[in-house]
């Protein structure tokens, strides 16, 4: 049979997508490269931290060169992406960083096709739809907006309070993350209990609003199929239009095509460019050397505090301050312009430290993490061709696709903007109390974002503003790759809202298939538990 449309990747992107889709009464196949992610006692062991659990994968490990050296990367591939495993935080975009930005875009010619104003609806949307619990009207960033929240936020942890209070002593105006976490207050869905384990873990009380939690099942009983274990290995074309996707099934090694009429690509912003580079596509793009090109990732760094006594002595859930004072910059500093970045709450639990680090370092990690508190010092890295992706076809893996090759360098900018703003970290963590502060980077690629960018130039972008990849008529890319700048703050909402905007766009152009003006039934689901 012929689809109305495909959708490769199960996350923010490919879910939100899927919805505008399903909700226009079309009929979506929606492809997942891992399973479902059991929810349970399990979720609290060991085992239960991402990159230790059965869902992060090595099968299509990808090569990190950075300068002589080199690093092999994994993937976190289950039902619902990146999102089962996130900490909640689920910021808007600013309106600024949807405008013009020389020190950050520099020469890049990153840009938007469109402004805050056009996409603000579907955040409301997509707000309502994880149930983003937050407070409007204290962060002083915060953009406009035209609804009010999903939910309402839980009480602060003593850890917050304590660094709230610093902040404020130092003039500062922390405000509070909005999270995609149901903490009851008359909400229909399971209620947080406060574990601890939320970044980093899948939610084991099914509190926390990931795609897999909150939208999957809900499309499934609108009719959407999903088909987990599909690896994705190459997508068919006759030139301007794509005609079949290959995929290979990871348990039976059965290799198939299927057929749609629309393929919208969200396999995030690594997976994306790859499945293009493999399939050669980006021969037809009007912007070829911009394909898999751009990546950001953020430049965060980690702000630790060591207390004398342990900060978050009942192990609750304390992801929950944000303090946004130096997103625009510095107004008063003619040494450095242009946007630092925000600083968010985090502590990383004792037992997902213990998951990834050597046993015998295990104890020294968990009796300092015990006196500690941190800050994510989170700042947007500027676009630049030489930081993205390509493919290697000498080395394949047992899917008998060609291995990704990923490029990234922090420009001097992005690292002196870091630094600066974590100083500012540690001066609040000694206003806190803090015996000594550490600042520790982050080098994952969690946050990865543009590496099939949409914008208004054909020449250096490969998306049009609706998400069509340039040079093939139903082709569409909805996930972090499409977003040409990553901005100050965790990327999910924004994602997301992209996603159901270009979903809406698609639908209302692809008219259902009917026959004898009925429409087509559709199939059972397949593959869910």
């Amino acid at each position: 049979m012929t689809w109305d449309a495909i959708v490769i990747g199960s996350g923010f992107g490919g879910a939100m997508t899927a919805h505008a889709l399903v909700q226009h009464g079309h009929n979506v196949l929606m492809m997942e490269r891992g399973g479902w992610v059991g929810r349970g006692p399990d979720n609290w062991g060991r085992l239960g931290a991402a990159f230790v659990s059965s869902h992060f994968s090595w099968e299509s490990p990808y090569r990190v060169q950075q300068g002589w050296r080199n690093a092999n990367g994994g993937s976190i591939n289950c039902v619902g992406g990146q999102s089962v495993f996130y900490g909640g935080a689920s910021f808007r975009y600013r309106e600024s960083d949807f405008e013009q930005n020389a020190e950050i875009v520099g020469d890049s010619g990153a840009e938007w096709p469109f402004r805050y104003s056009d996409i603000e609806r579907s955040y409301g949307e997509c707000e309502q739809l994880l149930g983003v619990a937050g407070e409007a009207g204290v962060d002083r960033t915060e953009p406009h907006r035209t609804t009010t929240f999903g939910g309402a936020l839980s009480a602060l942890a003593p850890s917050s309070h304590a660094l709230a209070d610093a902040a404020t002593r130092l003039g500062l105006q922390p405000s509070r993350i909005p999270l995609a976490i149901s903490f009851g207050h008359r909400s229909p869905h399971a209620t947080c209990i406060r574990c601890g384990k939320c970044d980093g873990y899948a939610c084991a009380a099914e509190a926390k609003n990931d795609i897999a939690t909150r939208l999957i099942p809900s499309l499934i009983k609108s009719g959407m199929t999903l088909r987990t274990n599909a690896v994705c290995v190459r997508l068919l074309h006759n030139r301007t239009r794509i005609t079949g996707v290959e995929y290979i099934d990871r348990n039976t090694g059965q290799r198939e095509t299927v057929r749609a009429r629309a393929v919208v690509l969200a396999a995030g912003a690594l997976a994306t460019p790859h499945l293009i580079l493999a399939s050669g596509l980006e021969r037809l793009s009007t912007a070829p050397q911009a394909v898999g090109k751009y990546l950001t990732r953020h430049n965060n760094s980690l702000v630790f505090g060591l207390f004398k006594n342990a900060p978050n002595m009942d192990g609750v859930f304390d992801k929950q301050i944000a303090i946004t004072d130096f997103y625009h910059g510095l107004p008063d500093s003619a040494a450095f312009r242009g946007p630092l970045g925000m600083l968010q709450q985090t502590t990383p639990p004792v037992g997902l430290v213990r998951a990834t680090i050597p046993r015998i370092l295990g104890g020294p990690a968990a009796a300092f993490l015990s006196r500690a508190s941190g800050l994510v010092a989170m700042t947007e890295d500027q676009p630049q061709i030489t930081n993205g992706v390509h493919v290697d076809a000498g080395n394949v893996d047992r899917f008998g696709m060609p291995q990704l090759v990923v490029r990234h360098k922090y420009s001097e900018r992005d690292c002196t903007a870091n630094t600066m703003l974590a100083k500012h970290g540690r001066a609040i963590m000694r206003e806190a109390g803090a015996l000594a502060t550490f600042v520790c980077p982050i080098r994952t690629f969690s946050h990865a974002l543009g590496t099939v960018r949409m914008g208004r130039d054909e020449q250096t972008a490969p998306l049009d503003g609706e998400g069509r990849f340039r040079g093939l008529d139903n082709l569409f890319v909805s996930d972090g790759s499409a977003l040409p700048r990553a901005a100050s703050v965790n990327p999910s909402l924004t994602i997301a809202a992209n996603a159901l905007r270009m979903g809406e766009i698609l639908a209302l152009s692809l008219p259902p298939i009917r026959v004898a003006g009925q429409r087509l039934p559709i199939l059972a689901m397949q593959g869910a538990v």
